[in-house]
């Protein structure tokens, strides 16, 4: 974020501002929220495209499409030009079966990409996001020499990724968030949130269930049915309904699976960007 909030500092020929970077990660962890956190820290205006964006079923509008974008993100720099499943849209180029507008496409966002280097005073920043950064074409690996593994989080992580999900819900003093994190080893923030919910979903059933009973009782007995119940009635939150959660929501990804051994290999091999310490990236940096 520094080049695009102090350019003053970034002028030399060997600090030139990064051109690009690339968060690769396993599905789930918060690349997408980390794009829009670094285009709002830095101040910068935030631009997703994706392969609709730029493809036309006309010859050559694809590339005026993209001439276009490039032109728009210089008048308006500093920009972030967020690309979404970027394997998506710029996978390698070696494939029999692409078909040569989606080819000329490739080239022609290279190229334009190319040509920012050139303009001292315009700000653009690519950044791309994908699950699967084995699939990109070596020309894009090139251009992006910041490359991040946004990894599946850890305990810590794991605590105050729930914390930060149930900050507004009510909650009973038996919830212990820290024995939560150590049950869902391997879970991505998508899949602590949706466990989030199905707790949250438990003490509505429970209503759902009494009241269901009562008008049944009450139709029995031919009294008047009673009335439903309203969110003050809902209870909070307790330790048993985020262990009921627990049962119910499985991790989407294994950390143990084919594919993660395979990202990690990847990062091993590319990943990095300039500093030989591997950090974990996560939703708290």
């Amino acid at each position: 974020m520094l080049p695009l909030r102090r350019p003053e500092l970034f002028k030399g020929h060997l600090t030139k501002p990064c051109k690009g970077v690339l968060l690769f990660g396993p599905p789930g962890t918060g690349k997408t929220m980390l794009a829009k956190a670094v285009a709002t820290e830095a101040g910068a205006n935030f631009i997703n495209i994706s392969m609709s964006t730029v493809s036309s079923m006309w010859f050559g509008e694809s590339e005026k499409y993209i001439r276009a974008l490039f032109s728009v993100a210089s008048k308006i720099s500093p920009t972030v030009i967020f690309i979404d499943e970027v394997d998506s849209m710029l996978s390698q180029r070696n494939s029999e079966e692409e078909s040569s507008v989606l080819r000329r496409m490739k080239n022609e966002f290279m190229v334009n990409w190319d040509g920012l280097r050139t303009k001292e005073n315009e700000r653009v920043l690519i950044l791309a996001a994908t699950n699967r950064p084995f699939d990109l074409d070596e020309a894009v690996i090139r251009r992006m020499p910041r490359r991040l593994l946004v990894n599946l989080p850890d305990a810590p992580n794991r605590t105050k990724i729930m914390k930060a999900i149930l900050r507004k819900e009510k909650m009973a003093q038996d919830v212990d968030l820290d024995a939560i994190a150590k049950m869902t080893q391997g879970y991505s923030g998508c899949d602590l949130k949706d466990l989030c919910v199905a707790a949250a979903y438990r003490p509505i059933q429970e209503i759902l269930e009494k009241e269901k009973q009562e008008k049944a009782l009450a139709i029995a007995e031919r009294r008047p049915l009673p009335l439903v119940s309203g969110s003050i009635e809902i209870r909070p939150l307790n330790m048993s309904d985020m262990e009921h959660a627990c049962q119910q929501v499985r991790a989407s990804v294994s950390p143990d699976s084919a594919y993660m051994q395979r990202l990690l290999q990847w990062e091993e091999q590319y990943g990095g960007g300039g500093s030989r310490k591997k950090e974990r990236i996560s939703y708290f940096i």
